[in-house]
């Protein structure tokens, strides 16, 4: 089976290749290495990854035609459209770069997708689309009418875009809702990345809000393991169908607790630096993922605790020949 995979290059992005790539599929990348991060790391996740079953195209993936030449002559299954510009914050600053990434970005994938007859399109949506739902957990029926931030919307938005095609030219569809991803590999913006290299350098870490705040982090190999169970289920159907899912660990962990692990499996004791809360911050994530569950059999087996020994190892190492990046 051929998968294309937008923002291979990514976090997540790479993690799935491989996996994809592990099982025997053919795998193409679609990355236009958006300069958010340093483009080495982006490519150090995919620097040995078999050439003859895995090809990259450097691309904007809203440039529709570019995409099509370079994906016309191949047998295209499924496209895996994890591809955006991500990051509440930064978002708030550029809400307009944001919607061309992640919304005129998503139609043009679906645009692709149907041109090449390609019958499974999964998109990787998010948990920030619940804004600050007060009923917890966050469950797909919950209603999501009220975004506090133009990333939310943009991913809202792409959810609905993907239904029209849906209904249009009998897609199957699955938007994954992911929660807090982290693991190796994470974009040194995130929070867990980000407070490791404050500890690395001897730097206060930097905690907005009085760290009460709560999230469901979600171990990379889990969300992608989510990620593989719904392309199984989308090519096994008999007839196409359109679900939102949740992948999320289904456990939360509040931020002042998080900083105390991150510090605990680096051996360092933390200096706090409380600062006001962010706008467009949510209050809390918490994925119920009985509908994973029940469709994909997803179960995510890592512990937070697990997770972040895990990711502390990777970044130890990595830090270990290379200059931190600044925070």
């Amino acid at each position: 089976m051929t998968v294309v995979v937008t923002g291979g290059a990514g976090f997540i992005g790479a993690r799935l290749c491989r996996r994809l790539l592990k099982v025997g599929h053919t795998v193409v990348a679609i990355d236009n290495f958006d300069p958010f991060y340093p483009r080495a790391m982006k490519e150090e996740g995919i620097e040995d990854f078999p050439r003859e079953s895995f090809s990259l195209v450097e691309t904007d993936i809203c440039n529709t035609g570019t995409v099509l030449q370079a994906l016309h002559a191949r047998d295209v299954d499924a496209v895996i459209h994890l591809a955006a510009k991500a990051g509440v914050r930064p978002s708030i600053e550029s809400p307009g770069a944001y919607e061309q990434a992640n919304v005129a970005g998503t139609q043009s994938m679906l645009e692709v997708a149907q041109r090449l007859g390609v019958d499974t399109f999964l998109f990787g949506s998010s948990s920030s689309v619940y804004g600050n739902n007060e009923k917890v957990p966050f469950s797909e029926e919950d209603p999501v009418r009220h975004p506090i931030s133009p990333y939310a919307a943009t991913k809202r938005s792409g959810e609905l875009l993907a239904h029209t095609f849906h209904h249009l030219y009998d897609m199957t569809v699955h938007c994954l809702r992911f929660f807090t991803v982290y693991g190796p590999r994470q974009r040194p913006d995130l929070a867990i990345h980000k407070f490791a290299r404050q500890l690395l350098t001897d730097q206060p870490i930097t905690m907005y809000g009085d760290g009460t705040s709560s999230r469901d982090y979600t171990y990379v190999d889990d969300i992608v393991d989510g990620v593989m169970r719904s392309l199984h289920r989308a090519k096994s159907l008999e007839a196409p169908e359109y679900e939102i899912i949740n992948l999320g660990g289904s456990e939360t962990t509040q931020l002042k607790d998080l900083i105390s692990g991150i510090a605990d499996a680096m051996g360092i004791t933390p200096e706090i630096k409380q600062l006001p809360e962010q706008p467009g911050d949510v209050e809390r994530t918490y994925a119920d993922i009985s509908k994973a569950e029940e469709l994909l059999g997803y179960e995510p087996d890592t512990p937070i605790q697990v997770g972040l020994q895990k990711f502390v190892s990777w970044v130890e190492a990595y830090y270990a020949d290379r200059p931190v990046l600044d925070v």
